[in-house]
């Protein structure tokens, strides 16, 4: 008894150590990220890097803004993100809704369809979307980088997964009461969706923040771009800007995300852990 005692700590032990090794190893990158931020450019690649306090150079992160309007960067991509967003919930609320509650023909057929269009990598999707993009005289404005993105098939998905899992006897009783669609999505499936809609809130946000390829191809004036594109300007102007400096604004552009997920992570990984139980 007490050598499979033994065994099963030095198992957990072993697990843990794992387990903080790789912690350490995904954070190792955002710290060296940190701390360049804040070196002058003669000590970035001292061994180890001075890390006394009056060496500190706070105010790369002021400079940052000197260097490209990254205030405007930020704004945009605030502006873009939360409108994406906020539509986003809405259509893939009342998509999913109709695929998992109602029944229509061809739906089970248009459900494989979305899902096999899933394969399709986003890259291939880009220049078909730049010429309609065109047809439509959208280019270098707000709408294609808002419009186009509403959708997410993924998103559709999950939703439509967590919405089979609400017991069919509430949506009979609001029924009975005299509710439409509306209604009950509104008063029925969207009170017990807090979970799954958090989920796709936050998964929309981090992919919408990060986005580069979709921004750089769609708008070409300056007052229109969006935080990434920004960081890539720095990163083409390394030799003048520096290395100290493309950090501090990459450091910028990961806060709202970090803050977010810490804001909410609880809904995070219980919408992850419920949506698909059935």
């Amino acid at each position: 008894m007490v050598g499979a005692a033994d065994k099963s700590d030095l198992g957990r032990v072993a697990i843990y150590c794992g387990l903080i090794a790789g912690a350490l190893l995904v954070i190792a990158p955002f710290v060296w990220m940190v701390i360049t931020s804040l070196l002058p450019m003669d000590h970035i690649y001292d061994m180890p890097p001075p890390l006394q306090w009056d060496q500190l150079q706070w105010g790369n992160y002021t400079k940052v803004f000197t260097i490209i309007p990254l205030g405007r960067f930020f704004a945009n991509t605030v502006f873009v993100t939360l409108s994406v967003v906020i539509l986003r919930l809405g259509v893939t609320t009342l998509c999913a809704y109709a695929l998992a509650r109602l029944n229509f023909p061809g739906k089970n057929l248009f459900f494989m369809g979305m899902i096999a269009s899933m394969m399709i990598p986003g890259e291939v999707q880009l220049i078909p979307g730049f010429v309609m993009m065109r047809w439509f005289n959208w280019l270098d404005t707000y709408q294609v980088m808002i419009v186009p993105r509403i959708e997410s098939i993924v998103h559709v998905f999950l939703m439509r997964q967590f919405f089979l899992t609400i017991p069919k006897d509430l949506e009979e009783a609001a029924i009975i009461d005299g509710c439409g669609h509306p209604r009950i999505i509104w008063h029925v499936i969207v009170p017990l969706s807090k979970p799954v809609l958090a989920l796709v809130a936050l998964l929309a946000f981090r992919a919408l923040w990060n986005d580069f390829m979709w921004p750089l191809i769609m708008t070409s004036s300056t007052h229109l771009k969006t935080l990434q594109v920004g960081l890539a300007l720095i990163n083409t102007q390394q030799r003048e800007t520096g290395i100290n400096l493309l950090m501090a604004s990459n450091v910028l552009s990961l806060l709202p995300i970090l803050l977010i997920f810490w804001l909410t992570q609880k809904t995070f990984v219980k919408g992850i852990a419920l949506t698909g139980i059935k």
